[in-house]
């Protein structure tokens, strides 16, 4: 399950593709019976009038007991404060449950970047269209960081740390490195120190100048980096050997517009940079090498194949 859609499903955030896949995870039946139990939580109706009608008739029965025999006591009040007191015990419960279980979310926009420092003080910085979640109040005994999109990693040492993201899980101690995974690309990459990537069932480590690299289930050999840290730190976006569909998609993150293609072969392998804050400079980077055309409107960009009309 994505750590963030519990906070969002609260919020009445999630897109009808979130919930639908939220409503598909073994947590949410859980949540659904707290939240309802806890939407059902209030204090009995109160009467007024029937309370006085109430109050008449006892002392009505007490002024009319005859000498020697015990006093009848109505059980009602007893049983009213025993609701309340129930009410309020499952009340503090809920919401300790909440507090507790609420995770901590930082997410960038398109064309955005930030960083954010863990509890531990080690540092995340995140790549535009990306978000991370984690528990602060679990964080000194599992350190623990869910991912979708890309970030790079400055892992103060200590315990295990790992990254999980819904291809596959990274597993550090101390150390600089890069996690991207986006729909079926997963892509990590080691700066410094040593990791171990768990996908699909195998295990690889890691050291520094290495990278693993693996595209729609099939892990693909990669060279590792020979920068002491990813492109996009500084404000370029870099490709090996890497199909054309994902080179679009990132430059779509980075200057928020919308990529359409025309008789473009997305399969295609691209090799090149490409800026980050110059959208003509990027186009020409892109195409040129892969001998494409475009046409740029506004927010909106359309490539062609060089013999497309």
């Amino acid at each position: 399950m994505k750590e963030n859609y519990l906070a969002k499903w609260l919020n009445n955030e999630l897109s009808e593709a979130e919930l639908a896949a939220f409503k598909e995870t073994a947590e949410y039946a859980t949540y659904k019976k707290i939240v309802d139990a806890s939407a059902r939580i209030e204090g009995p109706a109160y009467d007024s009038a029937e309370a006085y009608k109430n109050l008449q008739a006892r002392l009505a029965a007490k002024q009319n007991e005859a000498p020697g025999k015990g006093k009848v006591i109505n059980m009602k009040p007893v049983r009213k404060l025993m609701k309340i007191a129930a009410a309020i015990v499952l009340l503090i419960a809920v919401s300790f449950w909440f507090a507790n279980s609420q995770d901590e979310t930082v997410s960038t926009l398109y064309a955005e970047s930030t960083t954010h420092t863990l509890p531990d003080a080690s540092e995340i910085i995140l790549n535009a269209g990306s978000e991370i979640s984690y528990s602060k109040k679990k964080w000194n005994k599992e350190r623990v960081v869910s991912l979708e999109g890309e970030a790079f990693f400055k892992v103060a040492k200590g315990e295990k740390f790992s990254v999980d993201t819904d291809l596959g899980e990274v597993w550090v101690l101390g150390t600089q490195f890069n996690v991207e995974q986006r729909g079926d690309y997963f892509e990590v990459s080691c700066y410094e120190g040593l990791v171990r990537v768990i996908f699909d069932g195998v295990e690889k480590e890691l050291p520094a100048g290495s990278s693993f690299l693996a595209i729609n289930g099939k892990i693909i050999p990669v060279e590792g980096p020979v920068t002491d840290g990813p492109s996009w730190l500084n404000q370029e976006s870099s490709f090996k050997s890497i199909p054309l569909k994902y080179v679009l998609e990132e430059f779509e993150r980075q200057f928020n517009i919308d990529v359409e293609t025309r008789g473009v072969d997305l399969n295609q392998l691209f090799t090149g940079t490409f800026s980050n804050t110059n959208k003509e400079l990027a186009l020409q980077s892109i195409s040129s090498p892969s001998r494409l055309t475009y046409d740029l409107d506004g927010e909106n960009v359309i490539f062609y194949a060089e013999e497309t009309p």
